[in-house]
């Protein structure tokens, strides 16, 4: 690994977990195309997409459990929450998972890009909760309605192989009535609780390139500290608009893939 593709690697990871620690999403949505196009653009390298998998995986725990420490500080992470949507969560990744070996890509295509567009809309739709108290232990959630929404997102980031944090966010803010502050700490609960699995998984099968994925790791920590520290001082409607962009533009994207090439 050269110092020029080291420091390229460093930055991606701070980029990617600020976006994680800003909005509680990111993760694989962010990491995946900047670590497959940056590098090549840049002309430091070139990562191949099972290693780019590996190093994603490292990122996302990294970048969620730093991001869940800086809100914690601030009383917008509940564990009871954080701890209800990561197991449910988790259960509902491994069950995806599973399924998905027996669609086909198109299908799963397809699916990513339905979830990406349903959380678009759930955006747009007036959160009645946004501007709730913003700390943890204020707030009073149905433990039935977060784990299905949980469990459902779950499923649906199993089926496509990617991070659903992008609906978990709008899903927990709208349907369960989570105040958005509050959601998104606890968001990266849920994530690195999530992501633990899926990185024990690829830990076993040997499928992380370690020095690569510790360099972007790196990066991750402070960058999910900044993002968490930049979070709390935005208003809520400016985060709002904030996670609009990044939604919007995932499923902008992904439906460019799927109609147009």
């Amino acid at each position: 690994m050269t110092l020029a593709l080291a420091l390229t690697l460093f930055s991606l990871g701070t980029t990617g977990a600020f976006v994680a620690g800003l909005l509680g999403v990111g993760g694989a949505i962010v990491m995946i195309p900047l670590l497959l196009y940056v590098p090549p653009l840049l002309g430091v390298g070139a990562l191949d997409m099972k290693s780019v998998a590996g190093i994603t995986m490292v990122q996302v725990f990294v970048a969620a459990v730093s991001g869940m420490i800086a809100h914690r500080r601030g009383r917008a992470v509940h564990a009871r929450l954080v701890w209800i949507g990561g197991l449910s969560m988790a259960c509902g990744s491994l069950a995806g998972a599973l399924v998905s070996k027996h669609v086909s890509h198109r299908f799963l295509l397809v699916m990513f890009a339905l979830m990406a567009t349903a959380a678009t809309g759930l955006v747009l739709v007036r959160m009645e909760s946004l501007e709730l108290p913003i700390f943890a232990e204020q707030i009073r959630f149905s433990r039935l309605r977060a784990g299905l929404v949980s469990l459902g997102v779950g499923l649906g980031a199993g089926l496509v192989g990617a991070g659903g944090a992008f609906l978990l966010v709008p899903l927990l803010v709208v349907v369960v009535g989570v105040p958005l502050r509050v959601t998104i700490g606890s968001s990266l609960g849920i994530t690195a609780l999530a992501a633990a699995a899926g990185l024990a998984g690829k830990v076993v099968t040997w499928q992380v390139p370690w020095p690569l994925a510790l360099t972007v790791a790196a990066g991750a920590v402070p960058g999910a500290q900044i993002g968490a520290r930049v979070s709390r001082r935005l208003p809520t409607r400016r985060l709002k608009v904030a996670l609009f962009i990044i939604v919007a533009a995932t499923t902008i994207g992904t439906w460019w893939d799927l109609l147009v090439r």
